[in-house]
C-alpha cells in the first residue's frame, strides 16, 4: 500500500473541482464485465514477442448517466490488455482511454498520458475537467487519460451497493473506543473484502500497480509512441516510479508531482500521513490567526463531543465522528479551499449543526445528493490490498495509538486504526512490501515535491528522487501548501511545461518560493 486509503482520493489541478464525484465520461464500446473477462484477441506483453494491441479505435465519447459529454474535442476508445501479464494469450480485460488532441499538430511531441491519483481514480473522468490547467502542453501533446485496470470503465471493482456504503459511513466506528465498536470496525473489513470477492473476483488478483504499469507500456504502443510521456500526481507518482522501474529505457519525459514516499510500509504511510495532515492543520490555523496547539485541543475536544453525541444536519442524516474527521481533512488538501472548513467549524459552533461538514465529507467519500457513491474506494483498496504483502492486526494497529495521537491528536487514532481496517483479511495476497523504483539507466525524471502537502508530505519527494538513481531523479521542491504543486505554483508550472514542451532539466535541488 502507498497511501493511507482513507485518507486520498484522486487530485483535480486548480481550476477544477478538489475531488472525483463519480463524474464518468464513458466510451462508445462498455469495457469487459470483471466477472467475464474477455478471450483474448489483441495485446501482449513486453518481451513476449506477441503484436502489442492495435491502433485505438477512437469514438465519440457517450455522456455519463446524468451527466454530458466531455466536449467535441475529445474522444474515447477502449484497448485490450491481458487480464494476466503472465499469460498474453489469455483472457484480456479493456483499459478505457479519453483523448485531446494536440492543437498545434505541426510541432506535435507525442501523446502524454495522466494519472491523478486515488489509487482508483478515473482519468477518463478526471482529465476533460482539468484540461484548462495543462492547455499549454495541449499545444504540443495529445492529452491522454485513462482508467487503470479495475477502476471505472476498466472493469471497475465493485464491492458494495449505495445503502451497504451508506450503513457502514453511518454505523462503523473507525475509531472504535469498546470491544462491541472494535468487532463491528473488523467485521465491516471483512464484509468488504467478500464483496470485492463476489462481484469482482475475476479482476482482484490482477488489479496490482506494476500490472497497471505494464499496461501503460501497451498503450504507450498503441499511442504510437517510442517512449512514454507521462504525468502523475499522488498514487500517479508510485505509478509513474514502477513504470520507470520496468521500462527505464522507455521513459520520455515524465513528472511526478505530489509524491509517494516509494520506502514506506503500511504503518510508514499511515505516520508520513499522521505528520502531514497536522503540519497542514497547524498551517491552516498559524494562517488565521490561532494558535495550532490551541486549535488543535479545541478540534480534539469537539470530535469527542461528536462521538458521543452526532450532531444533526438538515437532511436527518447525523455528522458521527468518523464522518467528522473526514470533513476536517478534505479541505486541507488545498489552501484555497480553507475557508470551508472555517465556514463549517462556525456552522458548529453557532448552530449546532454538522451540514457543512457533512457535505466536505460526502465530497471526499463520492456520494452525490441522491446519495450514490462511486466506487473510487472500491478500487482503492483492492490495488491498495493487491500490492501490499502487510496486514496489521488489530492489537498492532492498538499499539500504534499512542505514538499517533502524539504526531496528530487528530488524525493519528484514525490511521493508527485504518492499519488493521483496511486489508484485514483480503482474499488476494499482496505483492510486496513497498513499490520498487530504482530506475538505473533511464532519462531525468522531474519530481515536484511541496512543503506543507498533507496527504504526501515533502520528504517522500526527496526518498523517490533518490530512489530513482543518481542522474534520475530530479528534485523540484515547492515551498508552499496543499497537494499538488502544477497549477498552483507560477514558478513550477513554468519549469515543468519547460521540461515538457522544451526538454530543460531543472537543476536536481532547485526549490520554488
Amino acid at each position: 500500500m502507498r497511501v493511507h486509503g482513507r485518507l486520498l482520493r484522486a487530485l483535480v489541478p486548480a481550476g477544477a473541482a478538489l475531488l472525483t464525484a463519480g463524474l464518468l465520461a464513458g466510451c462508445d464500446t462498455p469495457a469487459p464485465s470483471p466477472a467475464t473477462p474477455s478471450p483474448a484477441t489483441a495485446g501482449g506483453a513486453p518481451g513476449t514477442g506477441r503484436p502489442g494491441p492495435g491502433t485505438p479505435d477512437w469514438k465519440r465519447c457517450a455522456a455519463p448517466e446524468g451527466g454530458s459529454e466531455p466536449g467535441p474535442d475529445w474522444r474515447c476508445a477502449t484497448v485490450e490488455v491481458p487480464l494476466d501479464h503472465t499469460k498474453p494469450d489469455g483472457a484480456t480485460i479493456g483499459i478505457a482511454l479519453i483523448r485531446k488532441e494536440a492543437t498545434r499538430k505541426s510541432r506535435r511531441l507525442g501523446s502524454m498520458l495522466f494519472n491523478f491519483g486515488g489509487p482508483g481514480g478515473s482519468g477518463v473522468a478526471v482529465l476533460p475537467r482539468a484540461a484548462a490547467a495543462y492547455a499549454h502542453l495541449n499545444t504540443r501533446y495529445d492529452l491522454v487519460g485513462f482508467d487503470p485496470r479495475g477502476v471505472a470503465a476498466s472493469s471497475g471493482v465493485r464491492c458494495r451497493d449505495d445503502a451497504e456504503q451508506e450503513k457502514a459511513h453511518r454505523e462503523i466506528d473507525m475509531t472504535p473506543d469498546t470491544a462491541a465498536e472494535e468487532a463491528a470496525f473488523v467485521g465491516d473489513g471483512a464484509a468488504f473484502g467478500a464483496g470485492c470477492e463476489r462481484l469482482s473476483g475475476a479482476v482482484l488478483p490482477h488489479v496490482g500497480t506494476a500490472n497497471a504499469a505494464r499496461d501503460m507500456d501497451l498503450l504507450r504502443s498503441a499511442l504510437g509512441d517510442d517512449t512514454l510521456h507521462y504525468f502523475g500526481v499522488s498514487y500517479g507518482t508510485e505509478l509513474g516510479g514502477t513504470y520507470a522501474h520496468l521500462f527505464p529505457k522507455r521513459v520520455g519525459r515524465m513528472v511526478l508531482d505530489a509524491v509517494v514516499d516509494p520506502t514506506a510500509d503500511t504503518v510508514g504511510h499511515a505516520r508520513n500521513q499522521a505528520i502531514g495532515f497536522q503540519r497542514a492543520l497547524d498551517n491552516y490555523f498559524t494562517d488565521r490567526g490561532e494558535d495550532p496547539g490551541a486549535g488543535t485541543r479545541r478540534l480534539v475536544e469537539l470530535l469527542r463531543r461528536i462521538d458521543e453525541k452526532p450532531l444533526p444536519t438538515s437532511s436527518g442524516r447525523e455528522l458521527n465522528e468518523s464522518l467528522a474527521v473526514t470533513g476536517i481533512v478534505t479541505p486541507l488538501y488545498a489552501k484555497r479551499n480553507w475557508p470551508s472548513l472555517t465556514a463549517a467549524l462556525a456552522e458548529i459552533e453557532t448552530e449546532g449543526t454538522g451540514d457543512r461538514l457533512l457535505a466536505l465529507a460526502d465530497s471526499y467519500n463520492g456520494r452525490d445528493e441522491q446519495g450514490h457513491y462511486d466506487t473510487q474506494s472500491h478500487a482503492q483498496r483492492a490495488i491498495s490490498c493487491a500490492d501490499s504483502t502487510a496486514r496489521p492486526t488489530v492489537a498492532e494497529a492498538r499499539a500504534l495509538l499512542p505514538e499517533f495521537r502524539k504526531l496528530s491528536p487528530v488524525f493519528g487514532p484514525f490511521l493508527a486504526w485504518d492499519t488493521a481496517g483496511w486489508c484485514a483479511g483480503w482474499p488476494v495476497e499482496g505483492e510486496r512490501d513497498n513499490p520498487e523504483a530504482s530506475a538505473p539507466g533511464a532519462a531525468p525524471i522531474l519530481v515536484v515535491g511541496t512543503t506543507g502537502d498533507p496527504a504526501t508530505p515533502y520528504e517522500g519527494a526527496r526518498r523517490m528522487a533518490d530512489e530513482l538513481g543518481k542522474g534520475v531523479g530530479v528534485l523540484l521542491s515547492n515551498e508552499g501548501e496543499g497537494h499538488g504543486a502544477y497549477g498552483e505554483s507560477r514558478c513550477v508550472t513554468s519549469l515543468v511545461d519547460a521540461y515538457f514542451l522544451d526538454g530543460k532539466v531543472p537543476e536536481d535541488g532547485r526549490s520554488c518560493p
